[in-house]
């Protein structure tokens, strides 16, 4: 006996006679919905070339029309960062006008103190020699000053190289007095603006190169000789 819910082969024939395959038409919408993953990953990355081209011209353009950097009493923190230069400052501060004219009056008069001893010296010397040319003097008393000429030049050596100290140790002291005031000065002077550094720039120096938007040279003189004239008074 046979069971009737199987199919035969001609039924099954049949069954798919009923339904035909599907229509060129509809076969092409099926290929349309499918999309390649490579198509999804190259979509992906030019949708991040796009997110990055619009991050780039965005905050180029931002900067490019920004305000340049300027010396600002606002203490931005753009504006943290400034310089002086010492050479300037060397020039213009009149407090250190005046230290060099005390250093160069005390040098001078060493100087010529030192130059003094030494023409009388080298007088005394040349007339020693004439008088020992001419067999003017007797061998005894001839030794005798050569020993004391030769003490003297011993004296007038050692005199030069403590003058020369003096004058040294008292260039180091200025040099000391003058930081020692520009420091003291920039501490009050930075209560008011608060940067975060304030280099010293000097040709032949460290810093090879400043941009000159970040000097605050010609401030900070005009207030240091403000100082100095009150105080003077």
């Amino acid at each position: 006996m046979h069971d009737e819910s199987l199919n035969t082969p001609e039924t099954t024939q049949a069954t798919e006679q009923n339904f035909p395959p599907a229509a060129p038409e509809e076969q092409k919408q099926e290929k349309k919905c499918k999309i390649s993953p490579h198509l999804v990953i190259e979509l992906i990355l030019l949708a991040g070339l796009a997110v990055l081209y619009i991050l780039f011209f965005t905050s180029k353009k931002s900067v490019e029309t920004s305000s340049p950097l300027l010396f600002q009493k606002s203490g931005a923190v753009a504006s943290r960062v400034m310089f002086i230069n010492i050479d300037s400052l060397n020039e213009q501060y009149q407090f250190v006008k005046k230290l060099k004219t005390e250093l160069e009056v005390t040098g001078k008069r060493l100087e010529t103190e030192i130059l003094s001893e030494q023409s009388a010296f080298e007088k005394e010397a040349t007339d020693f020699q004439k008088k020992v040319a001419a067999n003017a003097i007797p061998e005894d008393r001839a030794k005798v000053m050569y020993e004391a000429l030769m003490q003297k030049q011993q004296l007038l050596a050692e005199k030069k190289d403590r003058y020369t100290q003096q004058v040294a140790d008292k260039e180091q002291a200025m040099h000391q007095t003058l930081l020692d005031t520009v420091t003291n000065f920039l501490k009050r002077y930075n209560r008011v603006y608060k940067f975060d550094y304030i280099f010293g720039y000097a040709k032949a120096g460290q810093i090879l190169l400043a941009n000159d938007t970040l000097d605050i040279t010609g401030d900070v003189v005009k207030a240091l000789n403000n100082e100095y004239k009150e105080k003077a008074k």
